[in-house]
């Protein structure tokens, strides 16, 4: 009885812990800091293009910025979010929506789940 009881309770413990982890569309999140010079997960313009461009090659702009699950795409087994700042204005005065792989943004440090 003791290990039944022991079993459900891991089973339940894992169900809740991995549907913490799936996004949904409508979740906010913040941009942090890349761990690098340049975003890894999130699809973010190079450095280089921002220059081109006429703006200042620095990811500050988008630090801390509270952004918003717009879609939310499966490829191969890999979860990515099409994320949209949340005062509608867009990233770096260039472009309005961006592609994120979830799991690896999250586990990096450069997307945090806003708690409510």
């Amino acid at each position: 009885m003791k290990k039944l009881v022991l079993t459900l309770s891991f089973i339940c413990i894992c169900v809740v812990t991995f549907a913490q982890n799936e996004p949904t569309v409508g979740d906010e999140l913040i941009v942090e800091a890349p761990s690098g010079e340049s975003y890894n997960h999130i699809s973010f313009p190079r450095l280089n293009i921002l220059v081109k461009r006429g703006k200042l090659a620095s990811y500050n702009p988008v630090i801390g910025n509270v952004i918003i699950v717009e879609e939310i795409v499966n490829k191969d087994n890999v979860t990515y979010v099409i994320i949209k700042k949340k005062d509608d204005t867009k990233f770096f005065g260039l472009q309005s929506s961006a592609e994120a792989n979830y799991e690896k943004a999250l586990e990096s440090g450069e997307l945090t789940i806003v708690t409510p």
